[in-house]
């Protein structure tokens, strides 16, 4: 489980009022005056001038005037965003942008905008164009990152995260969440690098211990799991979800007792925590203490009755006592039918149809069952 603790999105732009990055050529305004037809005191006449003077502002790009629009826009844009008034900001921002198409920060707030409405793609979109203006800007190259990795565009989510430690190498964000980009693409060594590399910018956090020991359970380095597990924890320990982590990497060590421990301590802080109750029970399963087990796979069940694994080891272990009282067919029917139960809920369990196969009773069998109940 990867906790992806550092995986939250948050409001970055530049708060209203702030310096605004200007961009662009200033065009100078210039009059040609008809001397030949001049007469001495007499108005200036300017034939041929609005024709000039248009050329030199489409050849300089966003005139001043257009400029302070643009301005004028951003600060009305700012107050409906305030206000919570997306429509309004989104409509504001998007003229400032038409105004002045080189202002980095209008497609910033346009991404911003985008980005609390939900739609990662306009936002995307938006803050890769502010970060190709103004390539220096943390914020927005952070963003795109963000954006990018909500979409699950890991390859851009890479290249965004880079950019932005390249920009603020001491950010501790940043080398987080590039540190989840590559666990997340199965580059293990390169997350664990930069979790390492999080934690020396900040060692008081717990989120990077966490991913850091689910890196190192996912190379099959048990201890140093638990080591980072256990950091983790001593910085936080009211992480139900870290104790479930380490009890998963403790019963790969076939340490059980010590497991079934960190899951009641999970239970302590989240009583209704499902997943806690049912790693549980696999605890007690393969302690042999069944009747336990049936009970916290129950309670499982209960909690999220939309959850498989439950439903799967409540046939198991229904099984492995049918496998003990071989006369007794009503266990190893209840065992087949929570099978079936957790493949609806989950088609896509191979073990259990194959179980389902080899155990389900024969229709002669079943039937007699149920001419035995009342």
């Amino acid at each position: 489980m990867i906790v992806a603790a550092a995986l939250q999105a948050k409001n970055r732009a530049p708060a209203p009022g702030g310096d605004v990055r200007r961009e662009g050529t200033e065009s100078k305004l210039v009059v040609f005056a008809d001397t030949d037809n001049m007469s001495l005191g007499g108005p200036i006449r300017t034939t041929g001038c609005l024709a000039g003077l248009v050329l030199l502002a489409l050849a300089g790009g966003c005139t001043p005037f257009a400029e302070l629009r643009a301005e004028a826009s951003m600060k009305r844009g700012d107050t409906h965003l305030d206000a919570d008034d997306l429509d309004a900001a989104l409509t504001e921002f998007q003229h400032a942008v038409e105004l002045n198409p080189k202002l980095a920060l209008a497609h910033s707030k346009v991404g911003s905008v985008f980005r609390r409405r939900g739609d990662y793609k306009a936002a995307a979109r938006a803050f890769a164009e502010a970060v190709k203006l103004n390539p220096f800007s943390f914020e927005d190259s952070f963003a795109l990152a963000e954006m990018y990795h909500k979409l699950a565009r890991f390859a851009e989510a890479l290249r965004a995260y880079l950019h932005a430690c390249e920009v603020d190498p001491g950010n501790f964000e940043a080398r987080l969440n590039l540190g989840v980009c590559y666990h997340q693409a199965a580059e293990l060594n390169n997350a664990v690098d930069c979790y390492t590399q999080a934690l020396e910018l900040d060692p008081d956090q717990p989120a990077a211990y966490t991913n850091l020991g689910a890196a190192y359970h996912a190379q099959g380095k048990y201890y140093e799991a638990i080591h980072a597990y256990n950091e983790s924890l001593e910085r936080d320990p009211q992480q139900p979800m870290v104790l479930v982590n380490l009890a998963i990497t403790l019963m790969k060590q076939g340490r059980f007792p010590n497991a079934r421990k960190a899951l009641e301590r999970a239970i302590e802080v989240d009583p209704e925590l499902a997943v806690a109750y049912e790693r549980s029970g696999y605890c007690h399963f393969r302690m042999g203490r069944y009747e336990e087990a049936l009970k916290h796979y129950d309670w499982a069940t209960t909690l999220n009755p939309k959850m498989p694994e439950p439903h799967a080891g409540l046939g198991v272990t229904r099984m492995a006592m049918h496998l003990r009282e071989p006369q007794n067919l009503e266990l190893r029917r209840m065992a087949v039918e929570h099978w079936h139960r957790s493949l609806e809920l989950k088609p896509d369990q191979p073990r259990i149809r194959n179980l389902v196969k080899k155990y389900q009773l024969p229709l002669a069998d079943s039937t007699a069952i149920l001419m035995d109940m009342p």
